[in-house]
């Protein structure tokens, strides 16, 4: 990874992350499409090649919005006793859109924070 010279004021990761912001600048798009990382930030010229979250946002998202769709669905079962369909027509949808939403959300932050961290400087440094 080639070292950073320019001076760039400090961003703050999980703003940036959020708003899929570059994590340098703060200024360029991090994703070039809903869940594709860029190649680079068109504002500073940050080449996103360090960006690898991984598995971690799925991790999260399944965790997080498992826990709240199966929480008020059995809430839901327990207090109306509806009947299954009703429960198809609306725990899929929710959890779908839930998922994707937190989805890119998560993963903007994670990448976000592994610079700002500077996380995959050792990863590349073992390879070389």
């Amino acid at each position: 990874m080639n070292e950073d010279k320019a001076i760039w004021p400090p961003i703050d990761p999980i703003s940036a992350g959020l708003h899929g912001r570059c994590p340098r600048c703060g200024e360029g798009k991090l994703f070039s499409s809903f869940l594709t990382v860029g190649k680079r930030c068109y504002n500073c010229g940050l080449d996103y090649s360090f960006a690898d979250a991984g598995d971690g946002p799925a991790v999260f998202v399944i965790l997080i919005i498992g826990f709240i769709v199966v929480g008020l669905a059995l809430w839901m079962e327990v207090t109306f006793n509806p009947p299954l369909w009703l429960h198809f027509i609306l725990w899929i949808p929710l959890a779908l859109v839930l998922c994707l939403t937190a989805l890119r959300l998560i993963k903007g932050v994670l990448i976000t924070l592994q610079y700002s961290k500077k996380a995959s400087e050792g990863r590349l440094e073992s390879h070389e």
